[in-house]
């Protein structure tokens, strides 16, 4: 059992959200891609503000912005823990890579066909 799971209460929560905020400022300066899409969440979401929709369509344009920065933060995981493993070319690492970039390939198609049928 790891020695970092012996924590509770109000100890964990704090451990968590450090590892959280440590995870997020990892991204945010070493993937270009997360920085890209934080803009592009930083430019949809107040623009949902002003659009004349409901709330439950506003949820669904702000849900899959964020849902898109899950995602870029998963593969990127995904890509560390596999140049961690080794950075030699290996037919399954190549696959879990590419499976990550193609799960991001969906959410922003997501995002498109959300804003596109809520928007149209």
């Amino acid at each position: 059992m790891s020695p970092f799971k012996g924590q509770t209460g109000l100890k964990r929560i704090l451990n968590a959200s450090g590892y959280s905020f440590d995870g997020l400022r990892a991204a945010f300066t070493g993937e270009a891609a997360f920085r890209q899409l934080v803009l592009l969440n930083v430019i949809l979401i107040p623009l949902s503000f002003f659009l004349n929709v409901s709330r439950v369509e506003r949820a669904l344009l702000i849900a899959v912005c964020l849902l898109a920065l899950i995602v870029e933060l998963l593969n990127s995981a995904v890509e560390a823990a596999i140049d961690r493993i080794s950075l030699d070319r290996h037919p399954l690492s190549k696959n879990a890579k590419d499976m990550g970039s193609a799960a991001q390939f969906v959410a922003l198609t997501m995002i498109t066909a959300v804003w596109a049928v809520i928007l149209i």
